[in-house]
């Protein structure tokens, strides 16, 4: 085992577009668990959208992180000391350990993985916190119904690609919205969306929509917000439901962006706009993340990731994926099981 623990550190509070320089990479030694902790090497890293809010000063839902503490993350990892007597050497488990190769817990914040149900990896992407943003959002907030057309942005990301997929489950039409040709051949072709656009190169986002979804919107999933929001507002249906679970779009502007005031759509079609956070249906949580592995069984569910080698490589996977440099899951692989 290395006596260097290395870390990625917040340095600077970004403006706009997270820059490299706005982390640091440090090398402090390895530390000891004590009585009750668990020390975890990290294999798998996780970089997500939401951590660009917490790189920021300012309230949110969650503490963001300061300068020059590691930066926050969720991680599967290899239990290699143990002091705690839930868990074992050589147990692998998921816990949110930040970005760095070795990380102290208590047990509080893990949760153990089969290795055999499915590659380690997906705890962090299909069978993890993004598996269960798709499946929660979706069925407790978006509530489809068998016919009904579902819209989501952000169609080829981790989440937005299981949303789709979870939609035709549910006997749904899903149109996929993403951001290169690529990727609209993936939603379509590999994930079965029955429809889906490449946004940067349609000028016309509501000529677009109105084509591809000639009975209107019931259920958008918005993981971007912006104008491709604006545009889904002008076809959503009577009793439509918009569900917010990110706003990409808009998390590295360096001035807010002013758009167009659409809320009279939900006056007129008496729709419901709901944000949500993940967190609020942990009581459904176990029963998700069952579904989703019995669907992955089934062939109904695919996915991808897209993995950096190489912890000193998580800003670059991080930037990339804000980005949209990423299919699937974005990951960082830190080390090998």
């Amino acid at each position: 085992m290395s006596k260097t623990n290395r870390q990625i550190t917040l340095a600077a509070r970004p403006s706009g577009y997270p820059k490299l320089s706005d982390f640091k990479l440090l090398t402090p030694p390895v530390p000891t668990p004590q009585e009750g902790q668990i020390l975890v090497q990290t294999l798998y890293l996780s970089v997500d959208p939401y951590m660009r809010g917490r790189m920021n000063e300012g309230r949110s839902y969650a503490a963001g992180v300061q300068i020059d503490e590691v930066m926050t993350g969720g991680i599967v990892g290899k239990v290699i000391d143990s002091k705690h007597s839930d868990f074992q050497e050589g147990d692998i488990v998921q816990g949110n350990l930040g970005w760095q190769e070795f990380g102290i817990s208590d047990g509080g914040d893990l949760r153990k993985i089969d290795p055999d149900l499915a590659p380690i990896s997906t705890a962090l992407g299909i069978l993890g916190m993004p598996g269960l943003t798709a499946y929660c959002g979706l069925l407790e907030v978006g509530q489809p119904k068998s016919g009904e057309t579902v819209v989501v942005s952000g169609a080829a990301g981790a989440v937005g690609s299981l949303v789709g997929q979870i939609a035709k489950i549910k006997g749904c039409r899903a149109v996929g919205i993403a951001g290169t040709d690529q990727k609209v051949d993936y939603v379509v072709n590999e994930l079965g969306f029955d429809a889906a656009f490449n946004y940067k190169t349609v000028s016309d986002y509501n000529e677009k929509l109105q084509k591809l979804c000639p009975e209107g919107v019931d259920v958008y999933f918005d993981n971007v917000g912006g104008t491709i929001t604006d545009a889904v507002f002008l076809n959503i249906n009577i009793k439509a439901r918009v569900v917010i679970c990110g706003q990409i779009s808009q998390y590295n502007l360096e001035e807010p962006e002013l758009g167009p005031r659409k809320l009279w759509h939900l006056i007129v079609k008496r729709a419901r706009v709901e944000g949500f956070l993940v967190f609020e249906f942990a009581d459904r949580h176990d029963e998700g993340l069952r579904q989703m592995a019995t669907w992955m069984k089934e062939g109904k569910l695919k996915y991808r990731e897209t993995i950096v080698e190489g912890i000193e490589n998580a800003p670059t996977a991080f930037i990339g994926m804000l980005k949209g440099g990423n299919i699937g899951k974005q990951l960082v692989k830190v080390s090998d099981l």
